[in-house]
């Protein structure tokens, strides 16, 4: 019988309503790395939160390097060597790297010897290829390098099985590649990684073997290199899933947003937008593409009211809204999916009525003058969550922080659609999301184009702006670099506009 490092038997988590995980096997081997894969809400995250302590199950076996073991807390995990990364990170902005590495866990208990620390740290950063910077505060580093501060984290508590919950949900593609080359290089040193995700190409990329979930339950595991994405995702979500966008071409009608000139700075103060202009048309969906940190996130911001314009206009309809208000801009036909749902869309501790109400709690028959109508209210929110196959364990009381994201994202999507918009802003519509909820999202901003709405979508996978866009413009260092139609350009050419090496407009 073959010794696995990590075997998890018929384990069942429960929670109020809900059977998170219903008799699941897990066999973990040394040095490979392992896919957990399902879809948003399958039981992924539920099921590592038991091996890592932070749940109980209420049946079922844990065994580690061949003995049985008892993991009531994080503490006892990583004394077993087990080590987790979240999908959030749990991270002190103004602390620096080496102050989060050590943080629990200080040499030289209370007089700290950061000397010590910082050394380890350099050297397990070197080791790994990782170039983190220990002195660094973490307010002043990117997304993908807080990741990898979280993974030091881990290996500087020596865990030799490394749990990593949705790793790449943030990062760029260039860094989602250095993340699977960090992965296997664990391997190679005979470190078990287990690579919670529903990115079926970065399972085929990385993964040895992979075993899926569906609702809570064992689905099967299977060998990478034996199977196909395809496979996969019948797996994952039970049915054939159709990776093609289905859509008839568009039939765009006149300029509903014109963009002149616009100029808007960054967190930093420098500019961002650097006489950006653009304009979106009625009935087709616009697509943004570019390298992070190019202007997209102020552009969005510019738009939906949420950054300060320095000059230039942005006209909806003929008339100018760079000095109105974002109330004034939902009124006007604004509607915004944004790419961070969890700070930016929702209120987490709120019910999902609550949050679906958001934008329009102060119209009649949900308010009457002062007072809400909370019968109107959950009449509205029921209406939202039926039509657009919202699934939470308690329907609109659940509160939002215990929805997965996919159904987190299908809320915003509900609410949004619901307002019956001019022009639909998605940024990162389908980040954190399983292809089945991107087909979803994706056929939802289609049917909005195809009701003559004007969609403005902004993402980093160019696979999404390929497929989904009816028009490609290239943001690059704050201004727009090309205007292409994507059945006459190809990936390649969108990546030399994104890296400023290339021109190209429409005729």
């Amino acid at each position: 019988m073959e010794q696995f490092i990590v075997e998890m038997r018929n384990i069942t988590k429960r929670f109020p309503g809900i059977i998170a995980n219903a008799n699941v096997t897990l066999q973990l081997k040394k040095g490979e790395i392992h896919a957990l894969l399902g879809e948003n809400g399958a039981g992924k995250s539920t099921l590592m939160s038991v091996l890592f302590g932070f749940y109980q199950p209420e049946e079922g076996e844990i065994f580690v390097r061949g003995e049985k073991v008892d993991i009531k807390s994080p503490n006892i995990a990583y004394e077993l060597g087990i080590g987790m990364v979240h999908q959030h990170f749990q991270l002190i902005d103004n602390f620096t790297v080496v102050e989060n590495i050590i943080l629990g866990d200080e040499p030289g208990g209370i007089l700290i010897d950061y000397d010590k620390a910082r050394k380890q740290v350099k050297e397990l950063s070197l080791q790994y290829g990782l170039g983190v910077d220990p002195d660094s505060k973490i307010e002043d580093i990117s997304v993908g390098m807080q990741q990898r501060v979280e993974i030091l984290k881990v290996l500087y508590r020596k865990a030799e099985i490394i749990i990593l919950d949705e790793p790449t949900a943030v990062l760029t593609p260039q860094e989602i590649d250095e993340l699977i080359g960090i992965m296997k290089n664990f391997a190679a040193e005979g470190k078990s990684v287990i690579l919670i995700t529903h990115k079926l190409k970065e399972i085929i990329a990385s993964a040895d073997r992979v075993t899926v979930l569906r609702q809570g339950k064992y689905i099967g595991t299977v060998n990478v290199k034996d199977t196909t994405e395809g496979e996969l995702a019948e797996l994952m979500v039970g049915r054939e899933v159709n990776f093609d966008v289905d859509k008839a071409p568009a039939q765009p009608g006149e300029d509903v947003m014109v963009i002149k000139d616009l100029w808007v700075k960054d967190q930093r103060k420098l500019d961002a937008l650097k006489g950006l202009n653009l304009h979106l048309r009625r009935g087709e969906i616009l697509g943004i593409a570019g390298v992070d940190g190019n202007g997209q996130q102020e552009l969005v911001e510019a738009v939906t009211g949420l950054r300060k314009v320095e000059k230039g206009d942005i006209i909806l309809q003929g008339k100018s809204i760079i000095n109105d208000s974002i109330r004034e801009r939902i009124t006007k036909g604004i509607a915004y999916i944004p790419e961070d749902r969890q700070r930016r869309a929702l209120v987490m501790d709120f019910r999902l009525d609550e949050n679906i109400v958001l934008k329009t709690y102060e119209n009649e028959p949900l308010s009457h003058g002062l007072l809400l109508d909370e019968v109107e209210i959950k009449k509205k929110g029921k209406r939202i969550i039926d039509e657009f196959d919202v699934r939470s364990s308690e329907g609109i009381d659940t509160i939002v922080r215990n929805m997965s994201g996919g159904n987190q994202q299908k809320a915003i999507i509900g609410r949004e659609v619901d307002l019956d918009p001019l022009v639909m802003v998605a940024s990162q519509p389908s980040r954190g999301l399983d292809v089945g909820a991107i087909e979803y999202v994706h056929k939802r901003l289609v049917e909005l184009r195809d009701q003559g709405k004007a969609v403005l979508l902004v993402s980093f996978e160019l696979d999404e702006i390929m497929s989904v866009s009816d028009r490609i413009n290239v943001i690059y260092q704050g201004r727009i670099t090309g205007d292409v139609l994507p059945e006459e350009t190809t990936v390649q050419e969108l990546g030399l506009m994104m890296s400023g090496s290339k021109e190209v407009t429409l005729a």
